[in-house]
């Protein structure tokens, strides 16, 4: 199939799911705040479930997160990571402040939780106020530690800055793995890096043909009695592993910033 035939059938599906999905953050705060949690929960598994079936994705996951409050990291290659991981479990991510901006898909993330990160926010102020409370509530959180996104060919540094709500609040922290194919190579399609535009990365994405994705969720690592920094390099290295990379290319650096 040509990828404009292709566009023809999924845009209107997918433009529908995103203004069913505004709608429900729109209804959202009309419910009792002691129901709200729970009924946002389940909106947001049941939407991003939703647009999987709508995108261009076959998805092989191996293992499961583990059945309790944790602090998710993983390599970061695209915004549809986000909606692989919300889909399969509930989690609060952190995200840059700039997908805040993207039109309507930002506000649905501001809806669904997703704690917003400024450049040079780091571990301090509110973001860190807000990653303690929501662990402290026994909500998940997902980081992409290596701030930024990537093609899929390595991983970088995994910061460990943000790593030390785990520490402090002595919660587990499971490494997530991803990657993302066409054909046997690494996709293109899929990537969203350096001067990638939304819509126009979307447009693409929904001309092409399926891209097959691996999602790993690794043994978790107990963040008891271990530093932040050593926490980043043994959670990448557990990722470099369950993609098979080869971490001894250039710019592939095991160390974690402080």
């Amino acid at each position: 199939m040509k990828p404009l035939l292709r566009r023809i059938w999924r845009l209107p599906l997918v433009t529908s799911w995103v203004l069913l999905g505004l709608l429900l953050a729109g209804l959202l705060p009309l419910w009792p705040q002691a129901r709200r949690h729970a009924l946002c929960e389940g909106m947001t598994l049941f939407w991003m479930r939703g647009l999987l079936r709508l995108l261009p994705l076959r998805i092989q996951r191996h293992g499961q997160p583990i059945g309790h409050p944790a602090v998710w990291v993983g390599n970061h290659i695209s915004w549809l990571d986000i909606i692989l991981l919300g889909a399969v479990s509930p989690v609060r991510f952190i995200a840059k402040a700039e997908v805040r901006q993207w039109p309507l898909l930002g506000w649905l993330a501001a809806s669904a939780g997703t704690l917003f990160v400024r450049r040079g926010q780091a571990s301090g102020g509110d973001l860190y106020q807000q990653m303690t409370a929501a662990l402290q509530q026994q909500q998940s959180l997902m980081i992409f530690a290596e701030g930024t996104t990537t093609p899929g060919a390595g991983v970088r540094t995994f910061h460990g800055r943000l790593l030390s709500c785990a520490v402090e609040q002595q919660v587990p922290v499971q490494p997530v793995a991803l990657r993302y194919c066409e054909q046997g190579q690494l996709s293109r399609t899929a990537a969203f890096i350096d001067d990638d535009e939304f819509s126009s990365h979307l447009w693409q994405l929904l001309g092409s043909p399926t891209i097959d994705v691996e999602l790993h969720f690794l043994p978790a690592i107990d963040s008891c009695n271990i530093e932040r920094n050593p926490l980043a390099r043994r959670t990448r290295q557990a990722v470099v592993q369950a993609l098979g990379l080869d971490d001894s290319k250039p710019g592939q650096s095991a160390d974690a910033a402080a």
